[in-house]
């Protein structure tokens, strides 16, 4: 039987989509809030208060669980005055991230250390991302928001598989062979793992198939082999040329957004899968879009990344080529509309929720901008920034702190995890551990970005 997302399956829907894409080549910033310097020296002081409070309660975090949970209680009190005045969220959003989000986050990040102690505080991070995304899309298909067994093995394998082909410490030939036992193991293969890499991966897999038997939920399998496809074509972006034919033959533009769309698209649509099988056209075609500007939002939040290990997509490629990226992040602006528009229609999930992905999905743009700015003209920079409610010099200022603060947010993060030790409840523990620390090497997990 053919795959239900297949190659040709994918192509279509990326055809489908880079249209949608080139309506939104617009030449003025689509309409929204507008903050004035009095609105960003508000927000901007009460950012700074509530990241004092968290330092100041960081630092009374005792070792004992109980004292740990009060901890955490206490930085969550923290959240809502902090959110509403610095963030601009309603009571509502402020609800979801902290009744729902966050606690999901924690959950899987406890699951997460109980499995693989070597898994480090960015690989875990971006495995919540994933989640969170996989969570609001259970909102929009109308299921309740939990952490499932295959909400937490696919958001982990985003470290242990994702991360592992975009490694530039791994030649492509071991690339190309781990990713071929891959899709073996994902088409149900009988695979013995060759590493404790592979031994983490397949028993994200296997926790997949408890919850979904092959036999029947095949549409699935088919879901995480198109992504898996999608990853591989992906490779060509390490280099600039094409994943077939000759390697001197450069990638076009054309040929860069095509595969940012397949490895955006069916990412997201793999999460639509793992929350509900059965889909609908338009809930494919939603999924598809979402992870499509997911995708965008990661490659130019990932330039200077991508910059220095020589990945090229729309956005580095412009750089290359001495053109500024106003354009292309007026594009995304619109396309981000254009997709939190079609989620209005969408007859599951609360106003807040959809308030709250549209407001994220423009803030992960924004925020990006911020860190690339030396890549855009000054005029633009001068209209965009009062769309942003801080300005972008104090976000580029407030992250550089935060790189410079890992210290104490590790000790925050690790404050959430161990205040929940013996109260676990939710989906079960992978009853096969890794057999020996990794013995690949891993990269620094630092990409995939989500709500």
């Amino acid at each position: 039987m053919d795959d239900l997302y297949s190659g040709a399956w994918v192509e279509a829907q990326v055809a489908r989509t880079i249209e949608q894409w080139n309506l939104c080549a617009l030449p003025s910033i689509p309409t929204g809030e507008r903050y004035s310097r009095a609105e960003h020296r508000k927000h901007e002081k009460a950012y700074d208060k509530g990241l004092r409070s968290v330092q100041r309660e960081a630092r009374r975090i005792a070792r004992s669980a109980a004292d740990r949970l009060k901890a955490q209680q206490r930085i969550v009190a923290l959240f809502p005055p902090f959110a509403s005045t610095a963030l601009d969220l309603g009571d509502e959003e402020v609800e979801l991230i902290t009744a729902s989000f966050l606690p999901i986050g924690t959950e899987l990040a406890q699951w997460a250390r109980a499995f693989d102690a070597t898994l480090g505080n960015q690989g875990i991070v971006q495995a919540c991302r994933n989640a969170w995304s996989c969570c609001g899309m259970q909102a929009l298909l109308g299921q309740p928001m939990e952490l499932t067994p295959s909400i937490l093995a696919y958001s982990l394998l985003y470290p242990y598989s994702d991360n592992y082909l975009d490694h530039p410490g791994l030649t492509r030939a071991d690339k190309l062979q781990f990713s071929e036992r891959f899709r073996q193991r994902l088409r149900g293969g009988p695979v013995a793992p060759a590493n404790a890499h592979e031994a983490a991966v397949w028993t994200m897999v296997e926790l997949i198939e408890q919850q979904y038997p092959r036999r029947a939920y095949p549409q699935v399998f088919d879901s995480l082999l198109a992504i898996h496809r999608a990853q591989e074509e992906s490779l060509a972006q390490l280099n600039g040329c094409r994943p077939k034919g000759p390697p001197h033959r450069s990638l076009d533009d054309a040929e860069l957004l095509r595969i940012s769309c397949a490895k955006g698209g069916t990412s997201v649509l793999a999460d639509a899968c793992l929350t509900q099988p059965l889909l609908s056209e338009d809930e494919i075609q939603f999924a598809f879009d979402w992870g499509v500007l997911l995708q965008l939002g990661d490659d130019l939040q990932d330039v200077r990344e991508d910059l220095r290990r020589g990945s090229t997509t729309l956005f580095t490629r412009a750089i290359a080529e001495g053109k500024p990226l106003d354009t292309l992040i007026v594009q995304l602006l619109h396309f981000s509309h254009r997709i939190a528009d079609r989620m209005d229609r969408m007859p599951n999930g609360s106003a807040s929720l959809k308030r709250l992905l549209r407001r994220s999905w423009r803030s992960l743009i924004l925020m990006a901008v911020a860190d690339v700015h030396l890549f855009c003209s000054p005029a633009f920079l001068a209209e965009l920034e009062p769309c942003s409610s801080f300005r972008f010099r104090f976000l580029r200022e407030r992250n550089g702190s935060l790189d410079g603060r890992q210290g104490l947010y590790d000790t925050l993060f690790d404050a959430y995890i161990d205040a929940g030790e013996g109260q676990r409840s939710g989906p079960p523990l992978p009853h096969r551990s890794l057999p020996q620390p990794f013995t690949v090497p891993l990269p620094a997990f630092a990409h995939g970005e989500a709500i």
